[in-house]
Formats: structure tokens, sequence, C-alpha cells
């Protein structure tokens, strides 16, 4: 049997690898760069590169990649190999430090949004020395930013690595305040839980949506879905735990930490769990997760699926992103501790993340914003649109008596009575858990649920890592030129909760009470892409990253630009598939059963002329009338296409597919699925729900 603590990280290119191969100076520099942020010593290169190819060969690698992020959201990679020229017909295994330095992948083919012309073809990709170098498919992986030629970031790793020192700045700043000068960096911790279904490959493989949307267009509910709730944390069926295992097995060895796995709530749904590590670290491990996932699926004849809806009437899957702030000591910035009401270093943190959240809820809604993650947020599995915080009971009553200059009672937490003598008794934590909450304070970090299941988590935790870096920034500047540090300190934090717990709401986030409650307190509700993604170029969010370098206005301008573009996109894509299958399969299909009730009909007054026909005619009657809707709205849909053309700017064009397109194309899902619902399943052209869901 393996030894799972000696097989995991074995193709990771880890500290304990390094150690062993690398000169110990050589090694001590590359861990001063990863560890404490000190600049590169580029002479190390050539050293560290023929170290790497070494242990890669061994692993069975022939080639190297600069494994990046675009802005698309997946990864890129472009494969070379390590062979060389030896002048005698023969070849040698090369690797050098500039060749894992510097890569220069082709830019023209990914989308900048304004950035560069497409003729300008050059990029660069940059070693990223603090995320571990891997080996997969027999190939060495390197993880770089990637950047244009005149120095444009065209990816997410590089402004996340710049949101990360930016936030180390300026909580070093805090905790020098408070006298702390051990700590020599703090850094954001992040575990991103990972929802997906599982489905069998050969009936996914009939169906054109799932083929080329990753969602289904169509589908009548079946008879049963997650109406039972006998599916969560419900026992794993085999097929599907010889999955699990295997995925465990390889994300073991890439280093992932996958800790938990279960069912979720709908049917075919199920979830897998890290545990926490940096935030550019826990970033590069999701993309490989949902890379990994989906490669082990077809092993075991599977197919994953990863949209954030593919299936209407049960749950959708999102990608629950834990964060916190940790220091290189072992102490977690936002642990509360026995004492929350003396804790003052912790309660200035946790006020600036309640600040920034309050200022910037727009950047965080737009962070998620996607066509598909709309059809996610505001359903009964996740939160709305509207961004609030969960703090639990006693944190809030601990800053409502700070706002009031009170005493706090001082409540500690009693110990669970379960009412059974033989269980044990144990403390309960200082909050509940709040599942409907898009922002929720779990005891120790904060759970951003708002994430859809298919996005990078990237985007988000340069989002949050910056708007708690300018809070963070701001407290810095008004405690550094005090005079009372205390008293300072004091109105400081009374004031930040006065001034931001609007944004607290312990409640059902579901409830359209607290719809109404939001407006009133002046919180956004940004329901669709195409209400939230424009304020990332609002002025205050635009001032926000060029003060503190993340992104130059034009950066941030192409990053808005492709995604309104790619919410588009996905919307043609699907329009057209609607279509080809109203057109070429749903159309056909219910035809055919209409002719074949209609000849039963006539059959059965040939052979006996008293017999009621009633039930044919009523079928035929009913088809007919809806087959003929449905090819209405059908010709309806591809004229509203005809007419995208006339919006080119990408914010009018999204505002077009929001208003009209999308609108079509659910009229025209709920005319097919009525007919599906009265339909012969042997004519039917596709699986059906019942079909695709219990399947595994």
């Amino acid at each position: 049997m393996t030894n799972i603590a000696e097989e995991f990280g074995s193709f990771v290119f880890n500290e304990s690898v390094m150690k062993e191969r690398l000169p110990k100076n050589v090694y001590l520099k590359l861990r001063q760069t990863i560890y404490e942020g000190t600049p590169l010593d580029i002479e190390i290169g050539d050293v560290v590169a023929n170290a790497m190819k070494d242990w890669a060969i061994e692993k069975g690698a022939t080639h190297f990649t600069h494994w990046f992020q675009p802005m698309i959201g997946v990864t890129a990679e472009k494969h070379d190999s390590f062979i060389s020229k030896n002048g005698h017909g023969k070849v040698i295994m090369e690797f050098s430090g500039k060749e894992l330095i510097k890569g220069e992948p082709d830019a023209s083919s990914f989308p900048s949004g304004g950035l560069r012309a497409t003729f300008e073809a050059r990029g660069y990709t940059a070693w990223d020395p603090t995320s571990y170098a891997f080996v997969k498919d027999n190939a060495l992986y390197i993880p770089t930013a990637f950047c244009s030629y005149s120095g444009e970031l065209l990816d997410k790793k590089t402004p996340l690595l710049k949101s990360m020192e930016l936030i180390n700045i300026h909580a070093l700043r805090i905790l020098r305040l408070f006298g702390n000068y051990s700590v020599k960096r703090v850094f954001p911790t992040v575990g991103a839980e990972q929802e997906y279904f599982l489905i069998d490959k050969e009936i996914s493989d009939k169906r054109e949506d799932l083929t080329f949307c990753g969602r289904t267009l169509f589908g009548a509910k079946p008879p049963k879905g997650q109406d039972m709730e006998d599916h969560y944390f419900g026992s794993i069926k085999p097929r599907v735990s010889a999955y699990m295992k295997d995925l465990d097995r390889e994300l073991w060895k890439l280093g992932v930490l996958a800790k938990t796995k279960h069912n979720e709530v709908a049917p075919a749904q199920h979830e897998l769990a890290p545990l926490f590590t940096t935030a550019n670290i826990a970033t590069d491990n999701n993309q490989l997760t949902m890379e990994i996932m989906k490669t082990v699926a077809q092993r075991h004849g599977l197919c994953c699926l990863l949209h954030e809806k593919p299936f209407e009437g049960v749950n959708g899957s999102g990608k629950h992103n834990n964060w916190s702030l940790s220091t290189d000591t072992g102490v977690n910035l936002l642990e509360p501790g026995n004492s929350p009401f003396e804790n003052a270093q912790f309660l200035l943190f946790l006020c600036a993340v309640l600040k920034g959240v309050d200022e910037y809820q727009d950047l965080l809604r737009a962070s998620v914003a996607s066509a598909g993650n709309d059809q996610r947020l505001g359903s009964s599995e996740a939160p709305p649109a509207i961004i609030s915080i969960y703090l639990g009971n006693e944190l809030t009553d601990i800053l409502s008596a700070i706002e009031n200059g009170i005493k706090y009672g001082g409540k500690t937490q009693a110990n669970l009575e379960i009412g059974v003598h033989t269980l044990p008794k144990f403390q309960k934590d200082n909050t509940d858990r709040n599942r409907t909450s898009p922002f929720a304070f779990t005891g120790n970090k904060f759970e951003f649920r708002m994430i859809g299941s298919n996005l990078s988590i990237a985007c988000p935790n340069i989002m949050l890592n910056t708007i708690v870096a300018e809070e963070l920034s701001q407290f810095a500047d008004t405690l550094e030129n005090c005079t009372n540090f205390n008293d300072t300190l004091n109105k400081l934090i009374a004031k930040t909760i006065k001034e931001h717990k609007r944004i607290i709401f312990n409640g059902n986030n579901y409830s359209p009470e607290w719809v109404k409650e939001a407006e009133k307190r002046g919180l956004y509700n940004l329901k669709t892409s195409s209400d939230a993604l424009p304020h990332l170029i609002s002025q205050k969010n635009l001032d926000l990253f060029k003060k503190h370098h993340i992104y130059t206005n034009a950066e941030i301008k192409s990053r808005h630009d492709i995604l309104l573009q790619n919410y588009c996109r996905v919307l043609y894509i699907e329009s057209k598939v609607m279509l080809d299958m109203s057109k070429k399969q749903i159309i056909p299909a219910v035809t055919k059963y209409i002719k074949n009730l209609s000849e039963t009909a006539i059959s059965k007054k040939q052979i006996f002329s008293n017999i009621d026909c009633s039930l044919e005619t009523k079928l035929v009657t009913l088809l007919s009338r809806l087959s003929s809707q449905l090819y209405d709205k059908v010709i309806l849909l591809e004229d509203t296409i005809s007419k995208i053309p006339d919006y080119p700017d990408p914010s009018e064009r999204s505002i077009f597919y929001r208003d009209n397109i999308i609108q079509v194309m659910k009229e025209i899902r709920d005319i097919a699925d009525k007919i599906e619902e009265n339909t012969d399943k042997e004519i039917w052209p596709y699986p059906t729900y019942s079909d695709i869901l219990y399947s595994v």
C-alpha cells in the first residue's frame, strides 16, 4: 500500500527537493525570495534550472512549459523539449536559467481588451518562484506571470501577487503599531471549496448543449430532484468513490492539499475542499484541481461539469473562498481569541474588512460576474447578488457595545449540552454558520460564497486583498500620526463600526424582506453581469487600483471589456446551440410523435368505427400547438440574434443579451420542456434529466 505522506508532493519541486538538490547558498537565496519577498537573484538561475531539469527528467519529463493564467480564466502552456544538439548527430538534455526565468509565448491570440493591437504578438512569461514547479504528463510545469512586450499585465497571477505584497506592507504597519516586530511577512491564506457534478460520459456525449455549453439548455424536471434532501452527505456510490480516490491521489502527487470530499445537495453533485495555503498557491492549485477533475473523470467514463448551473430546478455549483490573514510566525490575524471584546488588534483587522467590503461591495460583486453565475446567484442554493457580511450574534453584540461606548457583558460560550450523558461535551464556536450569506465570518476566516464553480479565484482574492489593504493603510496613517494611540484606536474602531454597520446582516439573505431592507440601507443589488461589470471602471475603483499600482486604468478597462465580451460570447454560443437543438432535434421528434399519434387514431377508426380517439386527438392538439409556438419563438430568436451586430460596444451588447436574447431563450426552453413532458421517451432525441442525474 502506498504511503500517502511519502507520495504527497512527490511530483513537486518543493522546498525539501530544493534543499536536497541545490547548493546551500543558492537554496538560501531562493528561500529568502519565496518567504521574505526579496528580489530574485538572477545569478542563481542556471544552477536552479539545471537541478530542476535533472529532477524532472527522473520523474519522466521530456519537456518544460511556462504555465500561466491569461485573462480568459483558464491556464495556458506551450511545451519545449529539453533536447539540444551536441554537434555529432546526437542530442543532450539542457535547460538554462534564461529558459527558466523568461519565456516568450505568442500573445496575439489571447484577448487583451485593447491593451495592444492584434499584430503586436510578443509576450513574456516570468518565473514565479513563490509557486512550486511540478511535473505532469511528462512535462515540467513552471508557474509564471504573463505580460505584453510593453509591460501591460495580461494575466491573473501578476495582479494577485501585487495585491498580496500590498496587504503585507500595510498589515505589517498595523502590527508594528501594536509593538510586534517579530513578524516579517503577512500573507492572505485561502481554501477554495470546489463543487461539481459527475455524470455518465456516454450520456453527456449525446447532448449537444452539454458538449458545447457545459450545461443543459433544455430539460423537464425529473420525478425526483433534491426533494427528499437525501443526497447531501449521503453514502458515496461505488463509481463516484473510485473517482474520488483516484482524484485525491493525482492531486496529492502534485502537492494539492485535497482534504474533504462528500456528496452535495443536488443528485450527482459533489464537493472537494482543500486545506488552507497562501492565496497564489491556492489559486494555482484550484486551477489544477479543475483540470485534473475533468481528466480523471474521463478515465472513469464520467464527465465532470463545473458550470455554475448545469441543471434547472436543482442546486447549482459554487466555489467558497475561505480567506484569512496569517503571519510568518503562524498567527491568524482574524482569530478572535477567548475575549474578542478585549482583542483590539483583531477588532481593527475586522473593521478593515467591514469597511472595505462596505465601500467596495460593487468590486466584490463584479469579481464573480459571469453568464453562468448570473443563473446561480439568488437561487435557493446561492446567496443573492447583494453583498452583506454575517458576523454572528456575539461579534455583532461586541461591535454594538463598542459603537455605543458601553461595556460588553463578556459572555463566554458555554459547553454544548446534547442531553446524552455518554456523548462528549465541547465548547460551542463563537458564531453559528449562515449558509445564505455571501460573505460570512466563520470563526477565524471569511467565507466568500458568491464565486461560481467555473471561475478562477484570482480575481476575487485580488479584490479582497486590495480593499482590505486600502483600509489598513488608512488606519495606519491615522494611528501613526496620533499622540494618544489607545484613545485614537478606540475612537477609530467605534467610528468605523458606526459608519459601516449597514453591511452586517445576520438573517436570511434569501428572504424578500432582506431585499427591501438592503435597498433602504443603500446596498447594491447588481443582479446581472451587465449591471455589475461597469462598476469595475467607476472612478472610485480606478483610483483605488491606480493608487496601489495593482492595475493601470488601461489594464482594468481591458478586463472590463474582456469580461463583457466573454459574457456575450457565452450567450451567443448558447443561443446558437438552442436553435440547433430546437430545429434539428426537438421539432423533428415532436413532429414524428404527432405523426405516430395521428396514424394510431386513423388506424383505430378504420378498424373500430365507433372507438373513442379523444386521447390521441388531445395530445395531437396540445403538441401541435406547442410545436407551433416553439417554431415561432425559434424564428424570433434567430431574428433577435441578427440584431446583435448593431451593438458593437460590449456594454451595450451585454445589455441587449440580458434584455432580449435571454428572455427569448427562456421562453423557448419553457415550451420545449412542456413538449418533452408529453412526448414518447423513445422518440425524444436526447437523454432526459432522469437519465443524466441518476446514471452514475
